[in-house]
């Protein structure tokens, strides 16, 4: 995992003092705050009603997601669709140190990419952050 700097530590304590719930992977991609926890405790984070993502959302000003943590390689692909979620790529493939994602539509290989190739470097950096691995959309 990549260094966390403060404005993650920030974010990660007001999770843990809003939810109660520990985490050490906070990071950003298409403006929205991403909380990977442990899957026994998504729902604790949530809250009943989406209570505790409201009450964050409304101190920081800006939008969150709590998803589940991967639990290694094998789970590259779900981690990868609930990060880049609403878009859907056709599929994820690993190999030869790199991730793939085939993309399917020109318009979904736009939107995983970006303007100015944003969103392709944020989960670029996401990727090498958590797997150490590349990241390549076609």
């Amino acid at each position: 995992m990549g260094v966390i700097d403060m404005t993650a530590m920030r974010y990660i304590n007001l999770l843990d003092k809003v939810a109660r719930v520990k985490t050490r992977k906070c990071f950003v991609h298409n403006n929205v705050i991403f909380f990977a926890v442990n899957k026994e405790d998504v729902s604790r984070a949530i809250g009943p009603a989406a209570i505790n993502v409201k009450k964050i959302q409304e101190q920081i000003g800006k939008k969150i997601k709590v998803i589940r943590e991967d639990e290694g390689l094998e789970d590259i692909e779900r981690f990868i669709v609930d990060v880049v979620s609403p878009i859907k790529p056709k599929y994820v493939e690993v190999k030869d140190g790199s991730v793939t994602i085939t993309a399917g539509s020109s318009q979904n290989k736009a939107s995983l990419i970006g303007r100015n190739k944003r969103r392709f470097l944020e989960l670029k950096k996401i990727i090498h952050d958590t797997y150490g691995l590349d990241l390549r959309i076609i």
